[in-house]
């Protein structure tokens, strides 16, 4: 699953990244984001890719009540097409949600340890997602969405046996492609990124509190403990 996950890369960068205008959106570090707080994504309108704000829970459009949106703040790869809630999204509103790296806690009898996971090119990642803009019954109007998780690969597996969809660059203009109907296209994209391209190593625990937010709580612990000597 991916429940916390942090952007700190400037926005100059996430542009070039992510082929968008990038006076279009300012995005704000978030060393900690949780699910229901407000995330950065790229979506495809009028031929142009677009960075948005945009809530962390998926809410359907016949929900009653937003609340409903943190029990979906993730999608099974292996499902998504068919499922009632998600396959209009996965058809037609599909998006990369912008991320420097997650964090998965590794259980060691009893007690877990955080991990930070990563890019080793230390660019940043799309998360493959699906958004949706849901009204309230007094009628706001909320962009709300949901990011996609797949098997592990060999890497994350022994801390966690899922992980978030990391889309490849050569990818997204595809997945964001609101006319790409091909299910058997879609899902192929749905696969867990090779090992190879990753990165993890523990963190502090300080990334358990929600409220802390500080540029340390992605530092390796060996370097954490050197840097308080």
């Amino acid at each position: 699953m991916c429940g916390r996950f942090e952007i700190h890369s400037a926005i100059e960068i996430i542009a070039k990244v992510f082929g968008i205008d990038p006076g279009s959106f300012s995005v704000k570090p978030n060393y900690n984001v949780a699910p229901s707080q407000d995330i950065a994504i790229v979506i495809r309108e009028r031929n142009k890719n677009r960075l948005v704000s945009c809530r962390w829970g998926f809410v359907c459009s016949w929900s009653k009540d937003m609340s409903e949106g943190y029990n979906m703040i993730n999608a099974r790869a292996e499902t998504v097409p068919e499922k009632p809630s998600f396959r209009d999204a996965f058809l037609k509103q599909r998006c990369l949600v912008v991320a420097d790296g997650f964090y998965e806690w590794k259980k060691e009898g009893s007690i877990k340890k955080p991990t930070y996971i990563h890019l080793r090119s230390g660019k940043p990642m799309g998360f493959a997602g699906l958004y949706n803009t849901w009204t309230s019954p007094q009628g706001d109007k909320v962009c709300t969405s949901t990011i996609i998780t797949t098997e592990a690969n060999e890497l994350l597996y022994p801390i966690h046996d899922r992980m978030p969809v990391i889309t490849p660059e050569d990818m997204f203009e595809t997945w964001l492609d609101p006319s790409e109907h091909n299910k058997n296209t879609l899902k192929n994209i749905l696969k867990p990124l090779p090992p190879e391209k990753l990165e993890i190593y523990e963190i502090s625990s300080k990334v358990n509190s929600v409220k802390y937010n500080e540029p340390d709580i992605i530092l390796p612990v060996k370097k954490q403990v050197s840097s308080e000597r």
